[in-house]
């Protein structure tokens, strides 16, 4: 989904734009400004541009008007995803921000946001989601959206307030740290820039650029806003800022991986996931010893060697670590965080090559403390609508290629993109699999999903996806735009799933082994939240998540299309999760993915629940399944004598609740032994979700 192409810009610009997961709500009371009303930015006005590896993707302007205040503008189209936005700002004599208005729409709905400061000091905020007043007294409002450039004046300030850092409205405190300085070449020959990161904002600490002056200069990473003229030092910024965050995260590694958190562990009485045979097994006593499971009996059993930490079952249960088989990898940050929600494993259908190799080469030297996995490169055609990071293609000849070059530098699979020409998935899936590489992805626009599979594609990611097997050509035919989730949205909730066809579709892929990664999660907030409330993925850490993080958590949901009711889209959502509970009937075998941070995994685990698989199946999903389409199933997956010790210990009883395996109590991560309220902590949570 589009929302986590664009993570790494998210994240690391925190007060330019909202967290990944961040959605804007419908229109309140009218429609949001259309683009040919928003400000035109004048001749000379300051020029970035937004842009990737894979090229431009659009364009932010700020200027100064002519009664003083400070104007920006945002046009941007991701894969067909617009935001055309913009902003104007007047500062109080102190340089604060005392009214703001936001117009237009972002790719995901109405931007519109007002504050202002009255003259009894008190401030007023009213955005698509929220709404309130307090005593402006000496802090800044934190902007829920708005163009990226506008962010400027925030780091600004944040350079200004020196170590104290500033306290926010509507809550929270952020703080800015400026570090190492590096030269960089553009239209005006060398410029030194230096290396900042922000905190207070996100989970961890987030990286932006200053000029020689200390004033914005920019942002870096898989999608960076920069300067005109400068697209070119994107990367070589991101690499500076990926070594420094290195370095952070090489200190929190070493204080777990030590050597007296890998020694030997009994955990006894407790109740244990057994994930081969499929089912809970009460009482038992499992011996952690050299980084393997040792041994497995009944409980009260196992004689425990000198040395070892004991730790009492009673009340916990003991699974296999979860695997989130969706999850772009490439945040150091975020990975701790996923060993902290107990996620000991992934497959990334998707990340950049270099970012891949040094997770694995570092979590291998003990410097990174993340999750095992395995790793799938993007390809899509070369075409404006590209996803961004992909190894862009414009022959069949030049997809063999991108196969060979993947596979070469040890990749796992390859993942084909919206915008692939149909006729090159069938040679570049011949190549993938003659190398002995797992075929996976969008579907292309034009293709349905059986076309997909039987042109070489051994996994569909996405349920809508699968529902463009039921959608009207029209919406096929652009599959690579909006239509993707705008489509099953209109259309879904009348979709016959019991239908000949459909049925006829499902027993094809289960004949076929054909893997579905569902991601309902995507489709959840998006299609289901008003704005009232933040969703279930996110509820359970909302209270021990930054305030920032937390606000953005509550979304109003994707905007609506024409004719059509917010319960119009819960309707078509519903049918997405009775789709899955369909496709596993059929024996189509499913792994839950995320493709979101990773917290909302267990919710996914719930909603296939909800689809009609049991207790044990849905973990299975997150478990053994994905073991064994990795082919890691010889080590991972299960809990047995001679596996390698991937386990999470849990507080309560999973198998009458999956809500209780976000009760982490302890981490066993390659037989390493890690506390998860020090996980937690470390990780950016405060403490344990509910």
């Amino acid at each position: 989904m589009h929302r986590n192409l664009t993570a790494a810009l998210l994240a690391a610009t925190a007060l330019l734009a909202l967290p990944a997961a961040a959605v804007r709500a419908e229109a309140t009371s009218a429609a949001p400004t259309a683009a040919s009303a928003l400000a035109r930015p004048p001749v000379g006005a300051r020029h970035y541009t937004i842009s990737s590896t894979a090229g431009k993707h659009g364009d932010a302007w700020a200027w100064t008007t002519s009664d003083g205040r400070r104007a920006y503008r945002m046009s941007m189209s991701l894969r067909g995803w617009v935001t055309e936005d913009d902003a104007l700002v007047t500062l109080g004599p102190d340089q604060r921000p005392v009214a703001l208005a936001v117009r237009g729409y972002t790719d995901q709905g109405d931007a519109t946001e007002d504050f202002s400061v009255d003259a009894g000091g008190m401030a007023h905020w009213k955005t698509v989601i929220d709404s309130g007043s307090a005593p402006f007294g000496t802090r800044r409002y934190n902007a829920y959206g708005g163009p990226w450039l506008a962010g400027e004046l925030d780091i600004e300030a944040l350079v200004a307030a020196g170590d104290k850092g500033l306290d926010l409205l509507p809550t929270g405190h952020g703080s800015l740290k400026i570090g190492p300085s590096v030269q960089i070449d553009g239209p005006k020959g060398p410029r030194t820039v230096k290396l900042a990161f922000m905190q207070g904002f996100g989970f961890s600490p987030s990286p932006v650029w200053l000029d020689a002056d200390n004033h914005f200069f920019g942002v870096a990473g898989d999608i960076s806003l920069l300067p005109e003229g400068y697209e070119a030092a994107g990367p070589k910024l991101k690499a500076v800022q990926d070594k420094a965050t290195a370095d952070m995260v090489r200190e929190v590694a070493h204080g777990f991986l030590t050597a007296a958190n890998r020694s030997a562990t009994l955990v006894d009485h407790v109740l244990m996931f057994d994930s081969v045979a499929g089912g809970y097994l009460p009482d038992r006593a499992v011996l952690i010893a050299d980084g393997k499971v040792a041994a497995v009996g009944a409980g009260g059993t196992l004689a425990a060697p000198a040395g070892t930490t004991v730790i009492d079952g009673r009340g916990r249960t003991l699974t296999p670590g979860l695997w989130d088989s969706h999850q772009h990898v490439g945040d150091d940050w975020n990975l701790l965080q996923n060993v902290a929600t107990g996620m000991t494993n992934y497959r990334s259908p998707g990340s950049a090559i270099e970012d891949a190799i040094s997770i694995a080469k570092r979590r291998a030297a003990g410097d990174l403390l993340a999750p095992d996995g395995k790793v799938s490169v993007v390809i899509d055609r070369k075409d404006p609508l590209a996803a961004q990071g992909a190894l862009t293609v414009s022959s069949a000849a030049e997809t063999v290629a991108a196969v060979n070059r993947i596979h070469a530098a040890g990749m796992w699979g390859v993942k084909f993109y919206t915008s692939m020409n149909p006729d090159w998935i069938a040679p570049g899936a011949a190549e993938a699999h003659r190398l002995g590489m797992h075929v996976h992805g969008h579907v292309p626009a034009g293709m349905r999903p059986l076309d997909a599979v039987r042109a070489g594609y051994d996994e569909v990611t996405h349920i809508n996806f699968i529902m463009m097997q039921a959608m009207p050509q029209s919406v096929v035919d652009k599959s690579n735009t909006a239509a993707r989730l705008e489509g099953p949205a209109r259309y879904g909730k009348d979709v016959d799933l019991d239908s000949p066809a459909m049925k006829a579709f499902y027993a094809e892929l289960a004949r076929r082994g054909t893997i579905i990664d569902p991601t309902l999660t995507v489709w959840e907030p998006l299609m289901t939240s008003d704005g009232s409330a933040i969703s279930p993925e996110y509820a359970p850490f909302a209270e021990i998540a930054p305030p920032s993080v937390a606000r953005a958590w509550k979304i109003g949901g994707y905007p609506l299309s024409e004719g059509l009711t917010r319960d119009d889209y819960r309707k078509s959502f519903a049918k997405m999760v009775d789709l899955v509970g369909r496709l596993h009937q059929a024996g189509v075998r499913i792994v839950a993915g995320t493709d979101g941070s990773g917290v909302e995994l267990v919710r996914e685990l719930e909603l296939y629940q909800k689809a009609g698989l049991t207790n044990v199946e849905a973990l299975q999903t997150a478990t053994i399944v994905p073991a064994r389409m990795t082919g890691m199933d010889d080590r991972l997956g299960s809990i047995a004598p001679g596996k390698t010790a991937d386990l999470i210990l849990v507080d309560g009883d999973v198998s009458k609740d999956l809500g209780n395996l976000r009760h982490v109590q302890t981490v066993f991560l390659d037989g390493y032994r890690l506390s998860g309220d020090a996980l937690r902590t470390a990780s950016g949570l405060s403490g344990m979700p509910k």
